[in-house]
């Protein structure tokens, strides 16, 4: 989740940028509630404990491992007005997408007037 935390670091430049982050993980809400309390991530965290939006957006991690199996990839999606989806940004465990990162993508994607 360090990349929920980064993004709430750059909320202000991403909201001023008209973007709505929105985060889906497989967590328990009281789960999610707890995290966001505790990293004062003002952003909706939404729950997914079936993991239905995650396989729909073919994020999950269905190999098995001793620590990973279920765990969904990261990604990061830029979704327009109508809710199509205008570019997919896929991570790794080890790279996460920074404020920056989603900026830099979404001007590409939505240039401003």
């Amino acid at each position: 989740m360090r990349q929920l935390v980064e993004l709430q670091s750059g909320i202000e430049r991403i909201n001023a940028a008209n973007i709505q982050v929105v985060a889906v993980s497989y967590d328990a809400v009281d789960v999610l509630a707890n995290f966001t309390n505790r990293r004062s991530i003002t952003f909706p965290m939404l729950s997914d404990p079936e993991s239905k939006v995650i396989k729909s957006y073919g994020l999950l991690n269905a190999e098995a491992t001793e620590t990973r199996a279920g765990t969904p990839h990261p990604g990061t999606f830029l979704i327009d007005q109508k809710g199509i989806i205008r570019a997919s940004i896929p991570g790794t465990v080890r790279e996460r997408h920074s404020a920056d990162d989603l900026l830099k993508a979404a001007k590409g994607v939505f240039p401003t007037e």
